[in-house]
């Protein structure tokens, strides 16, 4: 299960039924989890831990340290859950002790060629990442987001849970649950109907998301105006309660 001309040091913790493939470099303080499939390759630095049912493809770094200035190579982490496809020429860095000091990778995401995952990222589950996409530091990105190809996020952003952020978009503000943004520098352009539709809501739920989208960006409210015009709609629709929590939660200001 692991090919002979992989470098593998023997302080890594791997899964008896893990496949390495060839020319990998797996480092110390690496752990693969059940089933996990690696191709050639790859370079696994650490400390990492990578769970069960992985599939990482070749020309990938997944753990490497970050080249942030102030990082100087201490001991942070990158965990990776269960299930995940990282697709070719991956790049997936650790934490910086001047963060969280940990990047965290959840489960069932697609991470398609090329893309970057920088130091201290937070993602959840069923989450996709296109050819190219980019995360800088410190990115919080909710489960079942989709970022189109070439699409790039600003550090500290937070991308809400079920967002689409089309191809190319250029993100600086934090980008609320449900909410499709554009161009550069993003800008909103709806809710995410096509994918909530894909994923059975209900026609009712995604008219009260479409009723609190409009309170938001159509009405000229204030946010504090807004959240008190879709008052009635957060107690009836939690899926209306969510997308103005992840207002609510901004640091950066939202795509407006």
């Amino acid at each position: 299960m692991q090919h002979p001309s992989s470098i593998i040091d023997p302080s890594a913790k791997i899964h008896e039924s893990a496949e390495i493939g060839p020319f990998c470099l797996i480092g110390p303080d690496v752990e693969i989890g059940e089933s996990t499939k690696i191709e050639s390759h790859v370079i696994l630095k650490g400390p990492t831990q990578i769970g069960r049912r992985n599939h990482i493809f070749q020309f990938s770094t997944v753990g490497d340290g970050s080249p942030d200035k102030k990082y100087n190579n201490e001991p942070t982490t990158l965990v990776i859950g269960d299930d995940n496809i990282i697709r070719e020429g991956v790049t997936i860095h650790r934490g910086t002790i001047q963060d969280r000091g940990e990047t965290l990778i959840g489960n069932r995401n697609l991470i398609m060629a090329y893309s970057h995952i920088a130091h201290d990222c937070v993602l959840g589950d069923d989450i996709v990442l296109t050819n190219q996409a980019a995360l800088a530091g410190s990115v919080v990105v909710g489960d079942g987001a989709i970022l189109g190809g070439y699409a790039i996020v600003h550090q500290f952003c937070s991308i809400g849970s079920y967002s689409f952020c089309a191809m190319g978009s250029s993100v600086n503000k934090d980008v609320p649950a449900y909410v499709k943004v554009r161009g550069n520098p993003a800008g909103p352009f709806g809710i995410n109907v096509t994918g909530l539709k894909r994923l059975g809501y209900s026609k009712e739920s995604i008219e009260a998301l479409r009723s609190a989208y409009r309170s938001v960006y159509r009405k000229k409210l204030t946010v504090d105006e807004a959240l008190q015009d879709v008052k009635s709609l957060r107690k009836d629709f939690k899926e209306v309660d969510i997308f103005m929590s992840s207002i609510e939660k901004s640091t950066r200001g939202i795509s407006r």
